[in-house]
């Protein structure tokens, strides 16, 4: 029997989803949880594979296996075994063709950023602290030329294993809300920290250091180098993936859902 999990996790305290030699991802201790309630070794299969530091609110992973249990069984079961910082949202038997990785139509990030003068201890896991003031509309405007079919080499790290540099950008909306920016991605797949390249052109040119013909001109250099600085990994969040609608996999977190949206703004303080 194949089984889904919707996974949420706190990217802080892990070296990425994958299992590591050295170090811990986020996979062993979803592995282990899966195992303790199959009762039988299992290995998982994610849609994304996110680098250290990086959340996810709506990663889904399948598996294998012979043991009888549930939805809800799955769920709570996995939950027990699991830290505070990773949860299973959601279960779903599904068919055995169905793969958590290969039957993605689409991924989708977001990148938050505090832009204010004051740095935050309460979202400093959550968000990259920008200082400078940010013009939205030139950052806005940047994004359309990253729209589509290209080949990003120029936001790829060094240490990628893509076998080619090659994705689509179907959407890419930047906006603001108070002191809060969130840059939201989607495309067909994504290369090792692509979304934290292009967030640190986009900060580049929102301080006004570069003009937003800077993006296009780094995208066609398709050289790393020329690009700006990688943005760091804890202001970035994978908040969705999409599949063909017969495999009936929930597209986003449990927000989007219910409430039609994700809210990534945090609820304001209100003093008492």
């Amino acid at each position: 029997m194949r089984i889904a999990l919707g996974i949420e996790y706190d990217g802080t305290a892990y070296n990425g989803w994958q299992r590591q030699k050295t170090g811990i991802g986020v996979q062993s201790l979803v592995d282990n949880a899966i195992t303790r309630v199959a009762d039988e070794p299992v290995e998982t299969v994610c849609a994304g594979r996110t680098d250290t530091g990086v959340h996810a609110s709506a990663q889904v992973v399948h598996f294998d296996s012979s043991a009888q249990r549930p939805r809800r069984g799955w769920m709570l079961g996995v939950n027990a075994y699991l830290p505070d910082d990773i949860s299973a949202s959601w279960a779903a038997f599904v068919d055995d063709e169905f793969n958590a990785r290969f039957s993605a139509t689409s991924r989708t990030y977001r990148y938050l950023i505090l832009n204010r003068r004051v740095r935050s201890a309460l979202q400093r896991n959550r968000a990259w602290w920008i200082y400078e003031p940010l013009d939205v509309q030139a950052m806005q405007q940047a994004t359309e030329t990253l729209l589509g079919k290209h080949d990003f080499s120029a936001f790829r790290a060094a240490g990628c294993q893509a076998s080619t540099p090659i994705r689509e950008i179907s959407n890419f909306q930047v906006k603001r809300s108070g002191d809060w920016l969130s840059l939201t991605v989607t495309a067909n797949a994504f290369l090792k920290h692509m979304v934290r390249t292009i967030a640190g052109l986009l900060v580049t040119i929102g301080k006004g250091d570069e003009e937003p013909a800077w993006a296009k001109s780094v995208l066609e250099g398709r050289d790393r180098t020329r690009g700006g600085v990688t943005a760091p990994p804890h202001g970035l969040t994978l908040i969705g993936v999409a599949y063909p609608g017969q495999f009936k996999i929930p597209t986003g977190d449990s927000r989007v859902e219910k409430y039609g949206e994700i809210s990534w703004e945090p609820a304001p303080i209100v003093p008492c």
